[in-house]
């Protein structure tokens, strides 16, 4: 699923470039920036996919693409220096790996085309006028990731049958976090489980969400998405074990580094 997502941002990123000009200018190294919010180990495996994309399209890098790899490893001012560093490289796009390095792009600059690789309302969060007409510098991908949430829930509820009690961990600073929660909240009121939430703002404060949720004799986690998770993937399912706790995740790497679903 990563790999075509990715696919898919790639055709769009393509629409961004400059065809024309790189027709009349073949010798030409076309150069694009890459910006991720969190570090390059916890994207390994989609960097790996884009790569591979661009070579089923016929790029290679350093022969005909440049990309310039920017990782903020969860800091939000990096992010911003990232973005102004790679507008003043004057890339010809920026692809952007979630909502909040988007938003960062999108305050830097209104000439580059930026490609969010997936954003769950790009609507709402202002990116684009609409899903059928972007307009302004901006296009890619929506996930649909507020209108899964009930789905995880759901399957939650089919692995742990007695469910009743629900932590839900996310993070205020996510653009989409507030709509992912009123979807969840719709679910748990059909299912009839009640949830309780608990928003985190750092990774350090990690611990204290679980041992949150012990506390609220939760049955279940659902862990949400957001950029300062994804940095500390193992230690999040860690916590998950040593708390006892059925967990659902937003992405595979999750699974892949010990968590009980996605």
């Amino acid at each position: 699923m990563n790999q075509r997502i990715l696919c898919l941002a790639l055709a769009a990123l393509l629409f961004a470039l400059c065809f024309p000009v790189w027709g009349q200018q073949s010798a030409k190294i076309q150069q694009i920036g890459f910006l991720s919010g969190t570090r390059s180990s916890a994207v390994e495996g989609r960097v790996a996919a884009f790569r591979q994309g661009l070579r089923e399209l016929g790029y290679t890098e350093g022969k005909n693409i440049l990309v310039e790899y920017r990782y903020a490893e969860g800091n939000e001012k990096r992010e911003h220096d990232l973005a102004a560093e790679l507008a003043r490289l004057k890339v010809e796009a920026i692809v952007t790996t979630g909502p909040t390095v988007t938003r960062t792009a999108k305050e830097t600059t209104v000439a580059i085309p930026i490609v969010f690789a997936q954003d769950g309302d790009p609507v709402a969060s202002g990116f684009v006028t609409s899903l059928a007409h972007p307009g302004g510098n901006i296009t890619g991908l929506s996930n649909l990731s507020p209108e899964l949430s009930g789905k995880r829930l759901e399957l939650l509820q089919e692995i742990v049958p007695k469910l009743s009690r629900v932590t839900v961990i996310g993070s205020s600073i996510e653009p989409n976090n507030t709509k992912i929660i009123t979807e969840t909240e719709l679910a748990a009121t059909a299912l009839k489980v009640k949830i309780q939430y608990v928003d985190v703002l750092n990774a350090k404060d990690l611990e204290t969400a679980f041992g949150a949720a012990t506390h609220q004799q939760a049955d279940g986690v659902v862990l949400l998405g957001a950029v300062i998770f994804n940095s500390h993937r193992k230690q999040i399912t860690a916590l998950a074990i040593k708390h006892r706790l059925a967990a659902t995740y937003t992405r595979p790497e999750y699974v892949q580094d010990g968590g009980l679903m996605t």
